[in-house]
């Protein structure tokens, strides 16, 4: 398969590949810059020279090496699959995704969409609305007995890790944090993350985060039901109010695991893959905005 043979069918592109082909190829702008200024070869070694493609490559033209970039993220089949798809082999198929996928991370940072992975590196803001939440993602069950421990998600019932993520009005994603255990609870993570949000900024959470209020920041969440006793029909009323903006994050959740290879179980053990899928899988996500915007969280309480 190559990208020619599915440019013309928009249908064919955005199932395969989550974006319209005018997405794709402002993508593509930035995506021959990660190629050119890529450090490594194929085969993970030093770069000497300027990249080149050699005589006969499966993907010849930048626009294929996108084009099998995107449709691994996509759809995230084997690698066996992949390679029987793009007509080359599996361990090919191994080495291309592994010298792709930095290429496509630098494309998203010098796009100006990758969200932030340090509060301290945050661009200044203007006080406004912010939604945030947890997000698992299964992974498979580790051989280490503390490993398997450590990764067990009660809530999800299988072994998983785990971000929080920071939404902006625009349900862009302007904060990833380190990919954790599953087990860990969300307020813990936003602990250890140091949120630095303008000061005077609403932020909408869910009770998962029960007790997490920072400095000079109007938190909206909704009143848990006491023990024993009911909400007053003025709470629930207010409860409803907020879940109607903070269900927003879910939305935006939704739209970055869009991305099968966030969504499915991760099969790969290459240290720190984990994290660099869920950082690019939030730039892919806000790069789509850009293009299709979103309505803008608004306050209605």
């Amino acid at each position: 398969m190559k990208f020619n043979s599915i440019a013309d069918n928009p249908t064919k592109l955005l199932a395969m590949t989550g974006y319209t082909i005018i997405e794709f190829i402002s993508l593509l702008t930035y995506f021959k810059l990660g190629l050119s200024d890529s450090k490594f070869t194929l085969e993970g070694g030093k770069r000497q020279n300027s990249a080149t493609t050699y005589k006969n490559s499966p993907f010849p033209t930048n626009e294929d090496k996108l084009f099998f970039i995107l449709v691994y993220f996509k759809q995230y089949t084997t690698q066996s699959m992949l390679g029987a798809t793009f007509g080359i082999s599996q361990p090919k198929a191994n080495q291309w995704i592994h010298f792709l996928t930095p290429v496509l991370a630098f494309s998203l940072s010098k796009a100006g969409v990758a969200p932030c992975r340090d509060m301290r590196e945050l661009p200044p803001l203007e006080p406004s609305i912010f939604s945030h939440d947890g997000s698992e993602r299964p992974i498979q069950r580790p051989k280490d007995k503390d490993k398997q421990k450590e990764n067990y998600s009660g809530k999800k019932k299988e072994h998983t890790v785990k971000n929080n993520i920071i939404a902006n009005a625009e349900c862009a994603v302007i904060f990833l944090s380190d990919t954790v255990e599953g087990k860990k609870h969300d307020k813990a993570l936003a602990d250890a993350s140091n949120y630095a949000l303008p000061e005077g900024s609403v932020l909408f959470q869910d009770t998962g985060f029960q007790g997490f209020n920072p400095e000079g920041i109007h938190v909206l969440q909704p009143k848990k039901k006491p023990k024993g006793k009911e909400l007053t029909q003025e709470e629930k009323d207010t409860n409803y109010e907020i879940s109607k903006t903070r269900v927003r994050v879910e939305h935006v959740i939704s739209g970055i695991k869009r991305l099968r290879i966030v969504k499915d179980k991760c099969r790969n053990w290459l240290k720190d893959f984990k994290d660099k899928i869920m950082e690019i899988a939030c730039g892919l996500h806000n790069f789509r905005l850009k293009f299709r915007p979103w309505k803008k969280m608004e306050i209605t309480t």
